[in-house]
């Protein structure tokens, strides 16, 4: 059978109307969209309320300032205080000599940097002994900038690692006039007091930072592994960079030296120590002197000045005697518990060769006056305890160099 003559041209018929309706749906689609897009536009902007719709002022003019008034009396003495003590505090740099690879030439490579403070007019600088410890193992110098941004090489004196203090001196200083710092003591120191914290941290230089004193007689331990007694704790924000810079009490003196924080991650967590201005002025006093700090040795560890507080006592309590030292020799004794689970005070010494004994420091003052194997006539009380017995005890102690 043959196919009809009618077959082709029906075909394309149908796809032709196929194509004519697909078009006429895309129309209709685009007028809807455009329909929609348009209505959204017009909605938008007739609900929209004036508040959303952005004025220009060209009239516009800055705000007027509002009086402040008066400072609050605290914010007057802080400022004060820092601006008094800002030129006695300097931001110490240590820096290494090397020969650059290839060449004859010397290039100075940064490698450490923390605070100082201006001790006499002489230009004798203080700080800790880790800020320039690089340059004591190795060469290198020691540069100090000064509030009015004046700079000098220094050169050092004298160190005591197992203080962590350091004596620096400015070199070619050019006729400057130096501010020291004003010098206070450890002595009374109370916690609760308003402490202040002057130095260079993370490299901003002659940052104020402000506290309390958190604690006394703190013990930690220092980079060389030997424990440093007596420390001053804090809560001003003490970060690297701080140490060797100064603590101050409300009066702007120097009560401490910035030395350690306690911080797992080395930052700031709001316990910071310093080392007391009473062990300062004794160490650097013996550094400027001798250059090296030739100690006699006790061998004595004390009680927390806060124990005497509590207990009303006056007198420097021993809390651990070292084997094989002086004290132990002499036969000092050291705190104890008793059978009965009670404590039994260590000695008690309340006088030096004649000279009345009131807490810790008096015995460092009096360590510092004497050299190795010199006899201390030591007065004691021995046996103080609750419901106790206490007596007097004169001893004698021959001293011998620190190790």
């Amino acid at each position: 059978m043959e196919p009809s003559s009618q077959s082709g041209p029906a075909g394309n018929h149908d796809r032709s109307q196929s194509n004519s309706n697909a078009v006429a749906l895309l129309r209709v689609f685009l007028y809807c969209l455009v329909v929609a897009v348009f209505g959204a536009w017009a909605i938008s902007y007739w609900t929209s309320s004036p508040a959303d719709q952005v004025v220009l002022n060209p009239d516009a003019k800055p705000r007027v300032i509002s009086p402040r008034g008066d400072l609050a009396a605290d914010e007057k003495s802080t400022i004060d205080l820092f601006e008094n003590s800002a030129d006695s505090v300097v931001f110490i740099t240590t820096s290494q000599q090397f020969l650059a690879a290839g060449t004859a030439k010397v290039s100075e490579m940064a490698t450490g940097q923390g605070s100082g403070f201006v001790w006499d007019k002489e230009g004798h600088i203080v700080t800790n002994y880790h800020v320039i410890k690089p340059i004591v193992q190795g060469s290198g110098r020691a540069h100090i900038t000064f509030a009015d941004a004046s700079s000098y090489v220094a050169s050092v004196v004298g160190t005591s690692p197992e203080n962590d203090l350091a004596v620096l001196q400015v070199k070619d200083f050019q006729g400057k006039e130096f501010t020291p710092i004003p010098i206070g003591t450890s002595a009374d120191l109370r916690v609760g007091q308003k402490v202040f914290a002057i130095g260079n941290p993370f490299g901003f230089d002659h940052t104020l930072t402000t506290g309390i004193i958190s604690g006394l007689g703190r013990s930690i331990e220092a980079e060389d592994g030997r424990q440093i007694d007596d420390l001053i704790q804090t809560d001003a924000a003490i970060n690297p960079g701080n140490s060797g810079g100064p603590l101050l009490d409300s009066s702007g003196r120097l009560i401490g030296v910035n030395s350690a924080i306690y911080s797992p991650s080395g930052a700031y967590a709001g316990i910071g120590f310093a080392i007391p201005v009473d062990t300062v002025n004794a160490v650097v006093t013996e550094l400027i002197r001798f250059g090296v700090i030739k100690r006699p040795y006790l061998g004595v560890r004390f009680a927390p000045p806060t124990i005497n507080a509590q207990l009303g006592i006056q007198g420097a309590i021993v809390g651990e005697v070292i084997p094989g030292s002086p004290a132990e020799a002499a036969g000092i004794h050291p705190t104890v518990q008793d059978p009965q689970g009670g404590i039994i005070l260590g000695d008690i010494i309340v006088a030096i060769d004649g000279k009345p004994i009131q807490n810790y420091g008096d015995v460092v003052n009096v360590l510092f006056d004497h050299k190795v194997g010199d006899v201390l006539d030591m007065k004691v009380i021995r046996g103080v305890r609750p419901g106790g017995t206490a007596e007097e005890v004169e001893l004698q102690v021959k001293l011998t160099e620190s190790t």
